[in-house]
């Protein structure tokens, strides 16, 4: 996707800049008026920035965060490590109050502080980052286990990140899961969801719910919700930069129950402690910013961002 004539992005981040655009003379012309006022060198073609390296070619932009992801290694200790198929042990539930604490917490934050930045380029670990995040405030050894274990899984895998294929569509199109009552100290869910721009995966989310869902169906809902809110969000800034979306976005969900509430307009008893949800989903529905297909749960992407 390419910005609209005569457009030029500039993203910063504290003394590192990025300036794209498809008007070179205007590029040009900013970057003399930033050298007039600071300090600065031209690296010419984006190869390096904040730890995700920029490969690009005929056939799409490649990103990934291979040197970055060798040093959490070392960070780690386990340059000499066997590497593992998985993020997360199977069955495995880490609780809060499990195991001896750790004498210094530091090296656990340091760690998940990095695997948080790695979810970046690797959006397949997201769910795992999420779980062991929840015991920053007092991780034990087990927490620090389980860390140690989604370090170990990038051991060969380094080099993997994300693609954005050149000549894609520019169309949205939305996955919404969750789990249910997934979490051992709470019960409480975990929300799921991820956006692609054509066939570019631009957006995800892996986060667990506020409050305790009663039915399957209650945490589906809200995981739907906060979908259809980036949805909205999106949009509106597709629009603003000269992209406006033609169609409704279709937001993918594998709950018959779900989908029929969000397109009936008959309120049950059940759905009243989710009411404001239900008048949200309906809104987006009736209005045409989005639409509901149902779709399997063998081929529910958003899973992955659940468990």
């Amino acid at each position: 996707m390419k910005p609209p004539p005569g457009c030029v992005l500039l993203l910063v981040y504290v003394d590192d800049i990025i300036i794209t655009g498809t008007d070179s003379s205007l590029i040009t012309s900013l970057q003399l008026q930033l050298k007039d006022s600071f300090h600065m060198k031209d690296h010419d073609t984006l190869t390096y920035f904040l730890g995700l390296k920029v490969h690009r070619d005929s056939s799409g932009v490649f990103l990934n965060q291979h040197k970055y992801t060798q040093d959490l290694i070392s960070l780690a200790g386990l340059q000499d490590s066997s590497s593992v198929d998985t993020s997360l042990e199977l069955n495995v539930k880490y609780r809060r109050e499990k195991g001896d604490l750790l004498p210094d917490p530091t090296i656990f934050r340091q760690l998940v502080g990095s695997l948080n930045y790695l979810t970046i380029t690797r959006p397949n670990i997201s769910f795992a980052v999420q779980q062991v995040s929840q015991f920053m405030q007092a991780p034990r050894h087990l927490h620090l286990v389980a860390v140690r274990r989604i370090i170990r899984y990038f051991r060969g895998t380094s080099n993997r990140g994300l693609f954005f294929p050149s000549g894609s569509n520019i169309y949205l199109n939305a996955f919404s899961d969750s789990d249910w009552t997934g979490c051992s100290d709470t019960r409480r869910s975990v929300t799921g969801w991820c956006r692609f721009l054509g066939e570019s995966l631009i957006s995800w989310k892996s986060k667990k719910q506020d409050p305790v869902s009663k039915s399957s169906t209650e945490a589906e809902y809200r995981a739907m919700s906060t979908a259809c809110s980036e949805i909205v969000w999106l949009r509106g800034l597709l629009a603003e930069i000269g992209f406006p979306q033609p169609n409704s976005t279709p937001l993918h969900a594998d709950n018959t129950s779900v989908i029929q509430i969000a397109t009936n307009s008959v309120y049950h008893e059940r759905t009243k402690h989710i009411e404001v949800d239900c008048h949200y989903i309906r809104e987006a529905v009736d209005k045409g910013v989005i639409t509901l297909p149902h779709m399997s749960s063998d081929l529910q992407i958003a899973d992955v961002f659940t468990k």
